[in-house]
């Protein structure tokens, strides 16, 4: 019998799928909105309806232009020299640390009631960073979920919690820290973002990283963790290593929503996080 010429392109497809699911389970997400223009079917004599996926080329990160920007002011200094790759490799020497003038007051105040991207439609409210505007140590998940959007404050569901027993197990308090997300507002069904929302709404957190220049960001799920370092790799792969980010020491860990679902990820949680607690503890105090 001859093998079919379609099913080496079925088993990749197979287990790409698997791999997002595992990506999208440790996000929490409920539900998958899918595009209809990315997906088609293609009739096959040997396969019905064989699922075409087209990758999208959209760049993860904007360029400098696509930066919203207050009047007058230019809290992200970057070098247009260099150039970057879809998932952020520099070619030449590494990108000039972020540089600010604005306050996170100046950051909100250009979101405003915003409407850029279509989730504004099914939001209560602009979910926007929180927390001490002079941190050492920032925290940035994916998007709001119900109980965010309802009270307008990041993290304070059931995750939240969590969060705030990871925060106090390596010696700090919630008030001590930052944050955030990539998103302020809330997907339906708590879907994962779209790279166009993600990219809309992106800058905002760059910004404000700019303003309060933290020392460390953990960088919660695979969202958060392609938002702001733009690798391939999952949160499964990368975890517990220090990367870079401008200069800004990154810890990628599991989303706290994942740790409810998967308590056994609850120790390489603790590993992380306590590197992160050995590295601040090392470092010469803040000057104010």
């Amino acid at each position: 019998m001859n093998p079919d010429p379609n099913a080496g392109e079925l088993l990749d497809l197979l287990k790409e799928s698997r791999e997002y699911t595992q990506y999208f389970a440790e996000l929490g997400v409920e539900t998958i909105a899918l595009p209809t223009d990315r997906v088609k079917a293609q009739p096959s004599k040997s396969l019905r309806g064989t699922l075409v996926v087209e990758r999208s080329t959209q760049r993860i990160r904007p360029s400098e232009s696509e930066l919203p920007q207050p009047p007058l002011k230019a809290p992200i200094v970057s070098n247009p020299s260099q150039p970057t790759s879809l998932f952020g490799g520099v070619t030449a020497t590494q990108p000039t640390p972020l540089q600010s003038t604005e306050s996170m007051e100046d950051v909100w105040r250009d979101i405003g009631d915003c409407t850029r991207c279509g989730l504004c439609e099914g939001r209560t409210q602009v979910v926007n960073t929180f927390g001490n505007h002079k941190a050492r140590l920032m925290f940035v998940g994916e998007a709001p979920g119900a109980d965010e959007d309802a009270q307008g404050k990041p993290f304070v569901g059931r995750a939240g919690q969590l969060l705030t027993k990871i925060i106090e197990a390596i010696g700090m308090k919630r008030e001590d820290v930052l944050i955030g997300n990539v998103n302020r507002c809330r997907p339906p069904g708590n879907r994962q973002p779209t790279l166009e929302e993600a990219a809309i709404c992106r800058p905002f957190l760059f910004r404000e990283i700019a303003a309060v220049q933290p020392e460390v960001i953990v960088v919660m799920g695979n969202t958060a963790l392609r938002n702001l370092l733009e690798v391939r790799e999952g949160i499964t792969r990368v975890r517990g290593k220090f990367q870079d980010f401008r200069g800004i020491k990154v810890m990628p860990t599991f989303h706290p929503a994942y740790l409810l679902r998967d308590p056994s990820k609850k120790r390489e949680t603790w590993e992380d996080l306590k590197k992160v607690r050995d590295y601040l503890d090392n470092l010469p105090p803040r000057t104010p």
